[in-house]
């Protein structure tokens, strides 16, 4: 499934805590990494306290000299430095996953918080935006300077649409390449957890909101149970659960509770999405997960 994987870099030592993991996905699907460096328009002479690559040729002896150094691994190395300044680095990065006909983009999430993240999560949105390609979103993580944490349970959020369900196939294979198991989830608010368009209503009938919320619970496990016999046939070792309240909330608490290594799930990446799996989705959820996110562009016709 990934057989060429993309990895913007800025030249900064941050930027490049990605790399390992990036290796790590390339060896086990004998992938193509191809290092990429976008000119920025008007940027900074520093980022994150180093100095940016400002120039063309100091940015192909950076790529050169990071592919010389991962050479040893075995995996094959390509550099790609768009020259023109561009001001729009989301929009260029898509571009050229498309072009390189690379199968996902690497990304890392930048600082400790605060906007810097926000922007990195955001920028993660605009590539997937209008794009068809896979986003892997990584926040790095200083308890673990190797940069490669093994791939063992991965999360699999879905919301009974056939939108998601774009998103099992790359879990799948991911689990499969990486000898993991799958954890399929589904979230159900409850009366108290609704969006708030959706609250005013159920004031008006609490019961009956609780009841219909309970009924959308059996039939998420039911879905759920059909989902993992499906791909237990297939050979994968899989489970299900269904947690009620916010899904951004009961995201996070299954990812620290159950030691997820990665989640795989899918976005429109726009204001379509039903806001309850939109709100999980935002700049705002991405810098909170301690684990890599893979954002899988989500299927048209059932986006509105």
């Amino acid at each position: 499934m990934f057989k060429r994987i993309l990895v913007p870099l800025d030249g900064s030592n941050l930027a490049e805590k990605v790399l390992p993991f990036a290796l790590y996905l390339a060896e086990r699907f004998q992938a193509t990494l191809i290092l990429f460096h976008v000119v920025e328009k008007d940027s900074p002479k520093e980022i994150h306290g180093q100095h940016h690559l400002r120039e063309v040729a100091e940015a192909r002896a950076y790529l050169d000299k990071l592919a010389g150094q991962l050479s040893a691994s075995g995996v094959s190395i390509l550099q790609d430095v768009h020259e023109v300044q561009e001001s729009g680095v989301a929009q260029t990065i898509r571009d050229h996953a498309e072009e390189l006909k690379t199968d996902i983009v690497v990304l890392c999430a930048h600082g400790n918080g605060g906007l810097r993240d926000m922007l990195f999560g955001s920028i993660a949105q605009q590539v997937i935006r209008q794009g068809t390609v896979p986003v892997l979103f990584i926040r790095p993580d200083p308890a673990n300077e190797s940069g490669i944490h093994p791939i063992r349970l991965i999360l699999l959020p879905l919301d009974g649409s056939k939108a998601h369900e774009v998103a099992i196939p790359v879990a799948v294979s991911l689990a499969a390449k990486c000898e993991a198991k799958i954890r399929l989830l589904t979230v159900v608010p409850t009366a108290e957890t609704l969006p708030v368009k959706d609250a005013i209503t159920s004031r008006v009938s609490l019961r009956a909101t609780k009841l219909t919320l309970d009924i959308s619970a059996q039939q998420a496990e039911e879905y759920l149970n059909k989902i993992s016999e499906d791909l237990s046939t297939q050979g994968g070792l899989v489970s299900g659960v269904v947690l009620r309240g916010n899904v951004q909330s009961k995201l996070i608490e299954a990812i620290e509770a159950e030691g997820i290594d990665m989640v795989v799930m899918a976005t429109h990446g726009h204001n379509a999405i039903d806001a309850r799996w939109e709100g999980s989705l935002t700049p705002s959820f991405l810098p909170k997960t301690p684990v890599p996110v893979i954002l899988v562009r989500g299927t048209k016709d059932n986006s509105e």
